[in-house]
């Protein structure tokens, strides 16, 4: 990508389109990079550099033709899409001005063409790393503090702990003065992690044994919160010990999500929830947008003093966007997955 245009942006850029549906497993085949012609802005668009992408497990959902969630699938033959960070170059008949942090969701390519209703201004100075932006933070916020409703005092019990969202939940219940956090994970090596750096007073393994023992174990006295990303024998292992009173906030369903066979079901007991007044809440963070800003200044405070941190794996270039996805959903990585374009 040598040659320039006359403004000194290159003739062309890097993007992934998909180029099949998955029928099982992802592989490398599914993607195609492509090098095409940098777009040039109309009056009220934005020209986007891509710095940073951030790929996550609803990605391979949308992968498929039809997806249950309230996201619009991949398109065959076109770039995939999601969260990106990066660095106006161009914004004719905008308040846009180049060199300006936006974030928007037009990421996969390393140049993007954005309305500018659709770009999103970030603070340079709010975030001491930039990329913190694409964390999965604001869903771990909405789910502690309006879906489980986390307070002092509580066991709390994180599915899926290991993930961007719930290396980022057991943190912010510790915040809320969550007393006992236990997560679960897939490895005794991300179980360790989750003890020894990232909070968790103790963790459950799948594959080790049945969830709901472990779970026994390691909260003797039941729990009084659950922030649910799995769904599954997971959910049904909080459920059996969850106190009088206790509030299950369903945010992910990653034993669908990941499985590629089709829509799972939970078999749950409806009288046990009515006798102990448990709580099941799905909650989604389209409809808790207002969150972000409040979340985005909590973040910045706590990277700051020590008492949040940002778990992730960066990987670099777009061709390596594919893997990126991949590793992910084969669960080879802690916390967040992001690529530096």
């Amino acid at each position: 990508m040598t040659n320039r245009t006359e403004g000194g942006l290159p003739a062309t850029h890097r993007e992934v389109r998909l180029a099949a549906r998955p029928q099982g497993p992802i592989t490398d085949d599914l993607f195609e990079v492509a090098e095409v012609p940098v777009p040039r802005p109309a009056p009220g668009q934005v020209l986007v550099r891509n710095t940073t992408m951030a790929v996550a497990a609803v990605m391979r959902t949308l992968m498929d033709e039809v997806t249950p969630v309230p996201m619009p699938s991949f398109v065959v033959g076109e770039p995939l899409h999601g969260s990106a960070i990066g660095e106006v170059v161009e914004a004719p008949g905008t308040d846009f001005a180049p060199g300006d942090l936006v974030e928007h969701h037009f990421g996969w390519r390393e140049y993007a063409l954005v309305d500018a209703a659709a770009v999103q201004r970030r603070d340079r100075d709010l975030l001491p790393d930039p990329a913190a932006y694409l964390s999965q933070g604001p869903t771990a916020y909405m789910g502690v503090v309006r879906g489980a409703e986390v307070r002092a005092g509580d066991t709390v019990f994180v599915t899926g702990a290991a993930g961007g969202v719930g290396s980022l939940a057991g943190q912010i219940a510790r915040l809320r003065g969550a007393v006992r956090i236990i997560g679960s994970t897939g490895s005794q090596r991300k179980a360790d992690i989750l003890v020894k750096e990232l909070g968790y007073d103790a963790a459950v393994i799948r594959g080790a044994g049945p969830i709901e023992e472990q779970l026994r174990a390691a909260a003797p006295d039941g729990v009084d919160a659950v922030f649910d990303n799995v769904g599954g024998d997971q959910l049904q292992a909080a459920i059996a010990l969850a106190n009088r009173g206790a509030r299950i906030a369903l945010v992910g369903a990653l034993s669908a999500q990941l499985s590629g066979s089709g829509a799972h079901t939970t078999e749950i007991d409806t009288l046990s929830l009515l006798a102990r007044s448990i709580t099941l809440r799905g909650i989604a963070l389209y409809d808790h947008l207002s969150l972000i800003p409040e979340w985005n200044e909590q973040f910045g405070r706590g990277l700051r003093d020590g008492t949040l941190t940002f778990p992730h794996t960066r990987l670099h270039g777009i061709e390596e966007a594919p893997r990126a996805l991949m590793e992910l959903i084969e669960g080879r990585h802690m916390g967040a997955v992001l690529v530096e374009l």
